[in-house]
């Protein structure tokens, strides 16, 4: 009646979508030399590559969702 499986899928959706831009974008700037002020530690890439993929995954299959 509502539609909260579709309203499901894309708060899905969004969250993956989220995922791969943020890593995205933190990759993307970590390749230039730049860091958030205030930060400490290192930056490992392989954890933002994973999320990286985990997000577009979890995007594939909820835009699956959505058209099927």
């Amino acid at each position: 009646m509502l539609g909260l499986d579709d309203l499901a899928a894309q708060m899905i959706g969004a969250v993956g979508l989220a995922m791969v831009l943020g890593n995205a974008y933190a990759i993307f700037q970590h390749r230039r030399g730049r860091r958030p002020e205030g930060v400490t530690g290192d930056f490992r890439p392989s954890r933002a590559w994973w999320l990286l993929a985990v997000g577009a995954l979890i995007t594939t299959w909820a835009a699956a969702s959505l058209l099927g």
